[in-house]
């Protein structure tokens, strides 16, 4: 771990993201294998992820808002709060645009403008996670402590777990709609390359404007538990096996929860 705090956050940012792209990337190349994958291993990876991306939301981004926030004389009540809703309520705004944006009048089947709306939701989705990552190792330049550097990375990693699935959940249906093997890939992995990109903007941000830092966390934090609530583990609990997602949510949460209290 001591090697890693010889790399910059920008860097680290950076690595951590293409991570999530690549796994992204796995997920959309199952296209070139099969039609369809088995709906629990999807389910239980979502379900996992949701609940890696739950606790980071807290240990790895709220309660690190709240530390800052005191630091540096703010109210870490009125960051915390104000960062949590504002991610949360933008995200869900420029949902409701983007749905609004492909009408049900678009000249395609009812399944593939869903399989356009799936992608187009999981790219938006895509930028905050990458923010989130990307503050997360920003704010590592005024927290460097190895919870600190282990919750931005185990972050990195619960957002990597559910993009697995979403990248088949992007190239699957493309593939079952007719497009060729190699398009639908294309587009499946395309829907995190938002990850790298934005992640480096957030650790610039960090890094540099550190006076917004307790915002930006919270911000990032608000922007996550939207995703969690409003699509993964409603997603997840679609499965044939509800308790099982709950448990695999419950283990996402509590080994996160373990690794920040441990090392902590």
């Amino acid at each position: 771990m001591g090697e890693l705090f010889t790399l910059s956050p920008l860097w680290q940012a950076l690595l951590a993201t293409i991570m999530t792209w690549l796994l992204t990337a796995a997920g959309a190349a199952l296209v070139v294998f099969t039609r369809r994958t088995h709906p629990l291993v999807m389910d239980a990876m979502l379900a996992f992820g949701a609940g890696v991306m739950l606790a980071s939301s807290y240990f790895s981004l709220l309660s690190p808002s709240v530390s800052l926030a005191e630091e540096l004389g703010q109210s870490p009540f009125l960051m915390a709060a104000a960062g949590f809703l504002t991610g949360g309520l933008l995200l869900m705004a420029c949902d409701a645009m983007l749905s609004r944006a492909l009408p049900q009048t678009l000249a395609v089947t009812d399944s593939h403008r869903r399989s356009i709306l799936l992608m187009s939701s999981i790219t938006l989705h895509n930028i905050p996670e990458g923010l989130a990552v990307g503050v997360t190792f920003g704010a590592l330049a005024a927290m460097p402590t190895p919870a600190a550097l282990t919750g931005a990375w185990m972050l990195a990693l619960g957002i990597g777990l559910q993009n697995f699935p979403e990248g088949a959940a992007v190239s699957l249906p493309l593939r079952r709609e007719g497009m060729s093997r190699r398009r639908a890939f294309f587009f499946g992995q395309a829907s995190a390359i938002v990850e790298p990109v934005s992640a480096v903007l957030g650790a610039l941000l960090a890094v540099h404007v550190q006076s917004i830092l307790p915002f930006a966390l919270a911000f990032a934090a608000g922007a996550m538990v939207v995703v969690v609530i409003a699509e993964l583990v409603p997603e997840s609990q679609k499965s044939t096996r509800p308790a099982m997602m709950t448990i695999a949510t419950m283990l996402g949460f509590a080994i996160m929860m373990i690794l920040d209290v441990a090392l902590g």
